[in-house]
């Protein structure tokens, strides 16, 4: 079980609850400062003052006073006209990522929500009563407005939610589960919908992910360095300590620490001068996606114990404060960040990839096939990985830099942060496809690598081959390569490379 109070959640536990299915519950504590923020929330219906969302209408209609015997139906009629989302479904992992984010950020104790509503979420979340939260329609400010509609719409006994891989009516899923519907009472549709935990939910996953890719490239990178007789120097400490960027200087170190005992590495003039940008300047260029994902995981671990509704409830200060703690703004910036980071590596990739199958680049046979002209080999594998980056280089443009006026233009600025969090995440999965070719690219290279046939592998590198090959033979006549491919992804998403590899040679950095 994860205990929940807002403040300490970590990105682990998130996966934990997403892809692995752990429950969660709210801790003492949080449960008792939920209900005096909700006392106090009830005071003010009680003596009808004019609070933004409580007693008023919302966005545009916040001027329009709204009746104590009215606020049940205000936020009824709420979720149902807010729920305006289109287009395909998010996956499993990131609704129940969501569902999470929101009751985390709920029992903070700043939103004015009963404990019982946020005990309903969590109790659809641990039952498998899934969402059905259409991934597009979300501005990113007022927070997720549409697609958290969606996620309320079953606790009402609405919508639609999966329940056991079954679609079916918000209210079924419920009965079948042994739930009841809700009833939202003052405040608690805005509570449940003004935040950032779709757009948050899709970036952190796809964060998580990115940092585990990033071993792996190293790890690819270094399979291509053995196939390509990679210059070791380019590696050394003293080249980086000079400009002492930290990922840089975990990257070469990685990339020293993966290779050490290889024979099939070469030194400075051994047989070139140096090695062309792709394999030389790995640290560098892997290294400043590193930093930046430094950056990102520390505005996650932020954003994902924070409060993201509007208005905040403050019974100490006896205020409730209209801001704009919904804005999207500092994550959609950070995840933009996050698809530029990773596209680069996958770019880096294809590169290191075209090295491979480019007779004109190396020591291998054309295309990695000792049959060529009857055989094509793996010419279009480096098509297919060319055919992601571009996709790549066209998702990376940054979706914070536009807005569009929402609301009557009360709304006059917004984040799109929730396009930047499903981009990045579609990078990130391009980038696990383009390293899965780089992987069996590379070692079909070592293979075919004429002069080093025979000699030792690094230490790590040698593991990372033994496991490629031990679920991808090598390929001495054409066949259909895509499902070596998957084979590969397979290997590349259950981070099974990465844990062999440091069972080998110790963490890599």
């Amino acid at each position: 079980m994860v205990y929940i109070n807002g403040n300490d959640l970590t990105l682990a536990e998130v996966v934990e609850v997403a892809r692995r299915g752990e429950k969660a519950g709210i801790s003492p504590e949080a449960k008792k400062n939920v209900q005096k923020s909700r006392d106090y929330v009830e005071k003010l219906v009680e003596e009808e003052r004019v609070v933004y969302g409580i007693t008023t209408g919302f966005g545009k209609f916040s001027d329009v006073h709204i009746s104590k015997e009215e606020t049940t139906s205000l936020q009824r009629n709420l979720i149902m006209s807010h729920a305006c989302g289109t287009g395909p479904h998010f996956t499993e992992d990131i609704v129940r990522a969501i569902m999470l984010l929101r009751a985390n950020a709920l029992s903070k104790g700043f939103s004015g929500i009963r404990l019982e509503t946020i005990q309903a979420l969590l109790d659809m979340l641990n039952n498998g009563v899934h969402p059905a939260i259409p991934e597009k329609g979300s501005l990113g400010a007022s927070g997720d407005l549409a697609p958290l509609a969606h996620m309320v719409l079953p606790m009402l006994g609405m919508g639609e939610a999966y329940y056991k891989g079954e679609l079916m009516d918000g209210g079924e899923a419920l009965k079948k589960a042994g739930l009841t519907p809700v009833t939202l009472s003052a405040k608690e549709g805005l509570a449940l919908i003004n935040g950032t935990q779709v757009l948050t939910a899709t970036g952190a996953l796809a964060t998580y992910d990115a940092a585990n890719l990033l071993k792996l490239c190293d790890i690819s990178a270094a399979l291509t360095g053995e196939a390509l007789e990679c210059i070791t120097d380019a590696f050394l400490p003293g080249l980086h300590t000079v400009r002492p960027h930290q990922g840089q200087m975990d990257t070469a170190h990685n990339m020293l620490q993966l290779l050490a005992g290889s024979e099939r590495t070469t030194k400075q003039g051994e047989i070139r001068v140096q090695d062309a940008y792709s394999i030389r300047c790995v640290p560098q260029v892997h290294g400043a996606s590193k930093d930046a994902l430094n950056y990102i995981l520390d505005r996650v671990a932020v954003e994902i114990n924070s409060v993201t509704d509007n208005p905040i409830i403050l019974p100490d200060l006896d205020m409730a404060l209209s801001g704009g703690n919904f804005h999207g703004q500092p994550m959609a910036i950070t995840f933009d960040f996050l698809g530029i980071a990773a596209a680069e590596l996958a770019s880096v990739a294809e590169r290191r990839i075209e090295r491979l199958v480019n007779p004109h680049l190396s020591n291998l046979p054309p295309f990695l096939t000792p049959h060529g002209g009857l055989c094509s080999g793996f010419m279009i594998a480096q098509y297919a990985a060319a055919a992601l980056v571009s996709e790549n280089k066209v998702l990376a443009h940054p979706a914070s830099v536009d807005s569009i006026p929402s609301s009557g233009n009360q709304e006059d600025h917004v984040s799109m942060g929730t396009i930047a969090a499903r981009k990045a995440r579609d990078i990130c999965d391009n980038v696990s496809r383009v390293i899965a070719i780089e992987l069996v690219t590379a070692a079909q290279g070592i293979d075919l690598n004429a002069r080093t046939i025979g000699k030792r592998l690094g230490k790590g590198t040698g593991t990372a081959y033994e496991l490629v090959r031990s679920f991808i033979p090598k390929v001495d006549e054409d066949r259909i390569l895509y499902k070596d491919f998957d084979k590969a992804l397979e290997l590349v998403k259950s981070n099974a490379i990465v844990e062999a590899v440091e069972n080998a040679v110790g963490s890599l950095r």
